[in-house]
């Protein structure tokens, strides 16, 4: 499995569009790999977790393809995880030679209702025709194109959020964004359904340094870790699973300074927008 982090920041991304603080200023002038655009990966090219506002810029600075994706997962129903008013453009004089002429979207009821209310005004008849909206529902397995994908509950603040566990091909992901310390549900779930240690966890790393409040609906190196442990005590992590941290807030400050700390420090990789692992 290949999966590409296109984009690796916080709802607000990184300059943040409106922030004048030191840390936003520096990065405007610096540029590079500091700059972070909205959560966004691909797996294999043809499976997306999730949509943002920036799916625009993945595909013009990126160069990913987005006409390629079949099938797209999204964790919840916020504007930086899921723009569904991009999808109007998917096809008619707007697209032509697309890849997959096809999209099924697997989200939330929430999340479904949003694409239904921002696309109903301009998504023409024969773009509507390709693109089909599936349910999910929380520790519900589903299948499709060689993948099976178990939705687990996610703490957050929008209704019924996700997170995900993803397999195809003998390997395992879990994709762990937007979510603070996952409830017990998710673990009692996990060991029950045991197999292989994981191949790749990604964590929201939203706070990085920064101490989470209680019950909070984003996490940071210190929750990283607590979720890490209990993975390790279930049996679903080892030393070859690949930890990643990403969704990072300009808040916390994610220079290269912090990122190498950390990177050190736990032993994780650090997602850059672009940054591609083979599993």
């Amino acid at each position: 499995m290949k999966v590409t982090y296109l984009g690796t920041g916080a709802a607000e991304g990184i300059p943040a569009l409106f922030c004048n603080c030191e840390y936003c200023k520096g990065v405007r002038k610096r540029g590079g790999a500091e700059v972070r655009s909205r959560s966004q990966v691909l797996v294999d090219g043809e499976l997306s977790v999730d949509f943002p506002p920036d799916a625009f810029y993945h595909n013009g600075v990126l160069g990913a393809d987005l006409s390629a994706v079949r099938y797209l997962l999204v964790t919840h129903s916020h504007m930086d995880h899921f723009y569904a008013h991009d999808f109007i453009l998917r096809g008619y004089k707007y697209a032509f030679h697309m890849t997959s002429p096809t999209l099924d979207i697997y989200a939330n009821a929430e999340a479904a209702e949003i694409f239904s209310k921002c696309t109903r005004r301009e998504l023409r008849e024969s773009v509507a025709q390709t693109i089909s909206v599936h349910i999910l529902r929380a520790f519900e397995k589903t299948q499709f194109g060689g993948y099976t994908v178990y939705p687990l509950k996610a703490r957050h603040s929008s209704q019924e959020p996700f997170v995900f566990l993803i397999e195809k091909d003998g390997k395992r992901i879990l994709h762990l964004t937007d979510t603070g310390l996952l409830p017990e549900e998710d673990y009692e779930f996990l060991s029950a359904l045991g197999g292989a240690p994981l191949d790749l966890i990604t964590f929201d790393c939203t706070f990085l340094w920064n101490a989470a409040q209680e019950n909070a609906r984003h996490m940071g190196l210190r929750e990283n870790a607590v979720v890490l442990n209990r993975l390790e005590e279930i049996g679903l992590a080892d030393k070859r699973t690949v930890k990643v941290i990403t969704h990072f807030s300009h808040n916390s400050e994610p220079s290269k300074k912090n990122i190498r700390r950390a990177c050190k420090e736990y032993g994780y990789l650090a997602a850059h927008d672009g940054m591609s692992l083979e599993l």
